[in-house]
């Protein structure tokens, strides 16, 4: 098994992050009380919440195991800079969708992440088949 102390970081990283962001959800919806737990307006901050942590439980798992599967595959120090550029994507996609005022837009940093997301996504994966 290859695995390194950098991408052993990232995926710890990434899983520190998904469980940050759940984490963001129940403290919002804490201090929501008893009010309506299950908003739709694009614009509250619950809901914003329930879908930066949402879209992270969406990606970061695939993310994680396409790693671990690289990993054991290949000694390359592109699993490395695949791991660091996972955690960056993820972090900047998670820093865009709290800092919005609505999902009703997008911003950059939401649309960088979501892009890197996507290219880094691909990338595991043709690592993965390319190394086997």
């Amino acid at each position: 098994m290859n695995l390194d102390t950098v991408t052993i970081v990232c995926i710890a990283l990434l899983g520190i992050l998904l469980f940050l962001l759940g984490a963001n959800v129940t403290r919002n919806r804490a201090l929501r009380g008893g009010g309506n737990q299950m908003p739709t307006d694009p614009s509250d901050k619950l809901l914003i919440a329930v879908r930066a942590h949402g879209n992270a439980a969406e990606y970061i798992p695939t993310m994680i195991v396409l790693l671990l599967v690289c990993s054991v595959l290949s000694d390359s120090w592109v699993v490395d800079v695949l791991a660091i550029a996972a955690v960056f994507v993820r972090t900047v996609h998670a820093a865009g969708m709290l800092t919005s005022r609505t999902l009703a837009s997008h911003g950059p940093l939401r649309d960088i992440g979501a892009m890197g997301t996507y290219l880094v996504g691909v990338a595991l994966g043709v690592t993965a088949l390319v190394t086997i």
